[in-house]
């Protein structure tokens, strides 16, 4: 398996996905534009150390990122010629478990997606099973068990090179706050590894699930059981709770798991409610959690804002970069009546941009004029005392700089793009 690891092609690609994913510097400072000289003047000692068993993996830089919530996640950043070895790593390992993975776990693999995941919670609540079992797994990444995960990698790939690398891998230590913390467990998040290890150590999860005949979800570390009543919750919930703690050494969030109804329950940014259509009663259809909304709509403010130092082009490049993303990520679920709404602010604080970037009261004047307004109006509507927000909604620019010269603009129409 080593010599799999350390052949050309697969180090070839591991560098090429590498460089395309970018990234900070790690500890040691170099840079992802830096790699290739390094790799080529290095990239022999490396191999033969690897395969030696005597590779020393260099120290992860630690950096916190704020959730929505308010909190923060720990990040942990490998040196760029780590990445490249975690990724060639990565590449010969999931071909070995990739297979063993269970058809209701959603979060690893090509053909693998959120999207699936989430279609799957909406055809079990559709099919009667509407008591569910929510369990959120306490701080996943940092309580993973070396030994644990480790004794599961072995059962099937039984080469020492490639094992003490991995276990180099998890027990690099990591600099935080400008302190070097040992690791006796936890798979650091931004690892190109640590989704696939991720997996491997829940697929024991999802076995047991199945063996027990349960409906599930899982996406990485989000899992939900679906069942037909209060009590079958209960006890499932206390059962799988219990092989959590026992078999994986995984502690469970008892303040954000439990036992939820259709209304109360969300997955990954989507919540669901009852549709009374003709010949649909009693079913359910997906909606945006209403936090999914909120911090949408402040970063559309945000790249709205006027005294952003960037072009029109500029801006609009970025906002409909947001817009694409946001929606095809959302696009199952009913959204197209906030989004209405949505885009007819979204257009009037692209007007106020508009109205801040014409600044000079003169300039103002000539650039109504231009867009078909008479030079009486104009000259009024250059020199108003009105606010430049409420300058915005009002029909002199909505009628002027309406959709259809946004759109030349490249500005791309949320409701028309959602229809697409």
């Amino acid at each position: 398996m080593i010599k799999q690891l350390t052949s050309k092609k697969n180090l070839n690609d591991a560098y090429e996905r590498v460089y395309r994913n970018k990234g900070s510097a790690g500890l040691d400072g170099v840079h992802i534009t830096g790699l290739k000289s390094i790799l080529q003047s290095q990239g022999k000692r490396y191999i033969g150390e690897i395969e030696r068993e005597t590779f020393q993996v260099s120290p992860i830089l630690g950096v916190e990122i704020p959730k929505s919530n308010g909190k923060k996640r720990l990040l942990g950043i490998s040196t760029v010629v780590d990445r490249v070895f975690q990724q060639a790593l990565h590449q010969v390992m999931q071909p070995i478990f990739e297979p063993d993975f269970q058809q209701h776990s959603y979060g690893s693999g090509p053909e693998r997606s959120a999207h699936q995941a989430i279609a799957q919670s909406l055809e079990n609540i559709n099919s009667g099973y509407r008591d569910i079992v929510d369990i959120d797994l306490k701080s996943f990444f940092d309580e993973v068990e070396h030994y644990i995960l480790l004794e599961l990698i072995y059962k099937k790939a039984k080469c020492k090179p490639t094992m003490k690398l991995l276990r180099s891998f998890l027990k690099a230590p990591i600099l935080i706050n400008g302190k070097l913390h040992k690791r006796k467990k936890g798979v650091p998040q931004g690892s190109h590894l640590s989704p696939l290890l991720s997996n491997i150590l829940l697929n024991e999860l999802d076995k047991e699930l199945e063996k027990r005949g349960h409906r599930y979800v899982r996406y990485a570390d989000d899992f939900s059981i679906y069942v037909k009543s209060e009590k079958s919750a209960k006890r499932v919930g206390n059962s799988i709770y219990k092989f959590l703690k026992d078999k994986l050494r995984l502690p469970i969030n008892r303040e954000k798991s439990g036992i939820r109804k259709p209304l109360s329950f969300q997955v990954l940014g989507f919540g669901f409610v009852p549709t009374y259509k003709k010949g649909e009663k009693g079913t359910y259809q997906l909606v945006v959690k209403p936090s999914k909304w909120k911090e949408f709509k402040a970063k559309l403010k945000y790249l709205t804002k006027k005294t952003i130092p960037a072009s029109f082009e500029e801006r609009i490049d970025r906002i409909n970069l947001l817009i694409r993303g946001w929606i095809n990520y959302f696009r199952p679920a009913s959204i197209q009546a906030k989004l209405k709404k949505l885009e007819e602010w979204l257009r009037n604080r692209l007007r106020y941009c508009i109205w801040h970037h014409w600044k000079k009261l003169e300039r103002k004047r000539k650039n109504l004029i231009r867009l078909g307004i008479d030079q009486e109006h104009a000259y009024a509507w250059s020199r108003t005392r009105m606010g430049g927000w409420a300058v915005a909604q009002s029909p002199i620019l909505r009628t002027t700089i309406t959709i259809k010269r946004l759109k030349m603009k490249g500005y791309v129409s949320l409701i028309e793009y959602y229809k697409r």
